[in-house]
């Protein structure tokens, strides 16, 4: 039988302590594996402004583009203990609320039961609230299968490592067994594919204001970081303040527009192979008129690849409707 104590916000699972720190991180185990997990606390009328802003993308560009929504779980959807559950929200009920709220002509990119089957692998991070690139690559191919592009699979791929990375979680959490416990950040590089990245750079003011734009071509979706770096995660276009195009040798004639959070980020580097073009807007940073900036660059397919706590950021959902607008 599981032994359960709890005191003073510490509960034990046998051997392995779940604590939640005063920033209301959860703190799960101890040692070398110890994880920090972000709680969910998602309204569902927040995530069905979501879906709405989905459908006004259907129903702005009709049958010539096709629109699919993946929101992305947080790591609490799967490695928060049952006992701590009290502490966060059903993960799994708030995307399906979503999904409920979508028109029928929105493809669902369905992640959890993909994800879930790997929860053994390191598909999230311990120590930052992103999720891996592992995690990123499962994504990846849900989505090429649903999307019906073809797809490369890992081991086709180079891999890197950086070593001793500590996350973002240590700095929210402010718990030494975090910044005491680094992790391996791996990420994977296609080969046999050829591609070339051009970005528009953007230096921002209060309230992601834009205040100046840099276009900038060079041919970099891979940024390296040294072991030690807490910055890894921005490997992947070197972070959320661009908008990026990715031009390959994968000629097909789909073109792909991802709208995303920094989640997203590490999504486009799997999808070289399956995609003509790919091109990625944050949805915090973006000065153009989306509908324009679709038609004048061929858009076939638009992908929104929020994380499920950004997609319960109204102003999330209020970007991408300003988008279809500015």
């Amino acid at each position: 039988m599981l032994l359960l104590i709890s005191l003073y916000g510490i509960t034990a699972y046998g051997d392995e302590p779940v604590r939640k720190t005063k920033s209301g991180i959860i703190i799960i185990g101890r040692g070398k594996n110890v994880r920090a997990i972000d709680p969910f606390s998602g309204k569902e009328e927040v995530g069905e402004k979501y879906a709405e802003a989905i459908n006004r993308y259907k129903e702005e560009f009709g049958d010539s583009i096709r629109i699919y929504s993946m929101p992305i779980p947080i790591a609490a959807a799967f490695y928060c203990p049952e006992g701590a559950k009290e502490w966060t929200k059903d993960v799994r009920a708030a995307i399906d609320n979503i999904f409920n709220h979508l028109s029928d002509s929105i493809v669902k990119v369905k992640l959890f039961d993909i994800l879930s089957t790997h929860t053994d692998e390191p598909i999230y991070s311990r120590t930052d609230h992103h999720w891996a690139p592992l995690g990123a690559y499962y994504a990846a191919m849900e989505f090429a299968k649903v999307a019906e592009v073809p797809f490369a699979d890992l081991s086709t791929y180079d891999t890197d490592t950086v070593h001793n990375y500590v996350g973002t979680m240590y700095k929210f959490s402010k718990d030494i067994a975090i910044k005491n416990a680094p992790e391996e950040f791996v990420y994977y590089i296609p080969r046999d594919v050829e591609y070339n990245t051009v970005s528009i750079r953007y230096q921002v003011g209060k309230n992601n204001t834009i205040l100046k734009e840099t276009p900038s071509t060079d041919n970099r979706f891979f940024y390296e970081y040294e072991d030690g770096n807490n910055q890894a995660y921005l490997t992947f276009m070197h972070g959320d303040l661009n908008t990026t195009t990715v031009k390959t040798s994968t000629k097909n004639g789909r073109r792909l527009l991802i709208l995303k959070d920094s989640f997203g980020n590490a999504l486009p580097g799997y999808l070289f192979h399956s995609f003509e073009e790919i091109h990625v807007v944050d949805c915090r940073y973006f000065n153009k008129n989306i509908v324009k900036y679709a038609k004048d660059n061929h858009v076939t397919d638009i992908l929104f690849a929020n994380n499920m706590s950004h997609i319960h950021n109204i102003a999330t959902s209020n970007a991408y409707i300003k988008y279809l607008t500015q």
